[in-house]
């Protein structure tokens, strides 16, 4: 599998996983910029900006999924 695929890949499902906690990061992308390295490193993932409400909840998420 070619890494852009996988790292869409893994992009849907992050994208994925954040909408079952009702939380949306508009910018979550592949890193374009990336793929045009000329280092030998997987394409990274942007997960962009995002408001203080986007922040607190996102937080509150992994605050529950580690049982804090």
């Amino acid at each position: 599998m070619h890494p852009h695929d996988v790292t869409t890949a893994c992009v849907e499902q992050l994208r994925a996983a954040l909408a079952a906690n009702g939380i949306t990061l508009p910018s979550l992308g592949v890193d374009l910029p990336t793929f045009a390295s000329s280092y030998p490193t997987p394409p990274l993932v942007a997960l962009g900006n995002c408001n203080a409400e986007t922040a607190r909840a996102l937080t509150a998420a992994l605050r529950k999924a580690a049982g804090q």
